[in-house]
């Protein structure tokens, strides 16, 4: 049955407007779970693994090859689930790993996000980590969505839906965050129910939270500006945004997943022109597929529910023979 829902999914018609960067190609990343572009690094992308891999952070090219390997010491990958880029007290570009999921809904009574200096030099090597732990206000949640606002530098994670319904919430951390003790995260709005990622455009003007089937960019919190289609894939799990801020990156787990380019629309545009040219991280990107239609999306959703109803009548069945 879940195969059967997936299929569906992935037959939905899509439009011209979506573009096919890349495929990450290395076999190490088989749950790719985030995305960021490197401040120092043009088309370099960072990612890394889900829980159950070791403590690595990918450096990826624009034809999707491995650049750079770095492993992180003074961190372990419980569940990492996000990845994004901020600046340090000193002015330093940073890359924030977000170890920060929990699949039991309330098993672990703090999460940790990583801090590492991005490195200047594309080649294997070992950084050190800053470790932050952190607590919810309203106790453990579940969360994969990590986002760095460029122009205070504070912290949000965005939870997923508690375990029987509602919606997401989305959590800021203190202005200022320190190594002893825990800082706590607070509650300043909702986030989509299946919140995978996040991320903050460029200039910081607007961000971005993404589900499963699409994503929804606010202005601030709790304050929604419009939703984004998505292209279906097998499970997307990954959004940042372009360097230049006029397009969205997403990708999924799985192996040889494909990264795609997202056009964002006119109201989420950047006020002033990108200094850079080019259109996003990679090589100019060739066409392919496209986003998903809300038609589309609701029909999925009906061929998920009817595949989903059909199991748990089975189920009754076999169980009153």
């Amino acid at each position: 049955m879940i195969k059967a829902a997936a299929l569906a999914l992935l037959l939905l018609p899509m439009s011209g407007d979506t573009t096919e960067l890349f495929k990450i190609s290395d076999p190490r990343i088989s749950e790719s779970s985030g995305l960021a572009a490197s401040h120092l690094h043009p088309g370099i992308l960072y990612t890394h693994n889900d829980s159950g891999n070791g403590p690595q952070v990918f450096a990826i090219g624009p034809d999707g090859r491995t650049k750079a390997t770095f492993t992180i010491s003074g961190a372990q990958n419980r569940d990492w689930e996000a990845i994004s880029l901020g600046r340090d007290e000193q002015g330093h570009s940073v890359i924030y790993i977000g170890d920060i999921g929990d699949n039991l809904y309330g098993a672990w009574p703090y999460v940790t996000i990583y801090r590492v200096r991005e490195p200047s030099a594309m080649r294997d090597q070992t950084l050190h980590a800053t470790a932050f732990r952190f607590k919810y206000e309203d106790g453990p949640r579940n969360a994969e969505s990590l986002l760095v606002d460029p122009r205070t530098n504070r912290l949000y994670v965005a939870s997923k839906t508690k375990l029987f319904g509602g919606n997401g919430t989305l959590y800021e951390a203190p202005a200022h965050l320190r190594t002893s003790g825990f800082n706590l995260l607070r509650k300043v709005g909702d986030a989509p129910a299946t919140a995978t990622d996040g991320a903050f455009a460029p200039d910081g003007r607007t961000f971005v939270i993404r589900g499963y089937f699409g994503a929804t960019l606010y202005t601030a919190p709790g304050k929604e500006l419009t939703d984004v289609d998505l292209p279906a894939q097998k499970q997307g799990e990954s959004i940042t945004y372009t360097p230049d801020g006029r397009a969205l990156l997403v990708g999924s787990e799985g192996d040889d997943q494909p990264v795609y380019q997202v056009p964002l629309p006119a109201e989420a545009l950047p006020k002033s022109p990108s200094p850079s040219p080019r259109s996003g991280p990679g090589k100019k990107p060739q066409a392919s597929g496209s986003t998903t239609t809300d038609h589309s999306r609701t029909l999925a959703y009906i061929v998920i529910a009817a595949l989903a109803a059909g199991a748990a009548a089975w189920v009754v069945r076999r169980r009153n023979r």
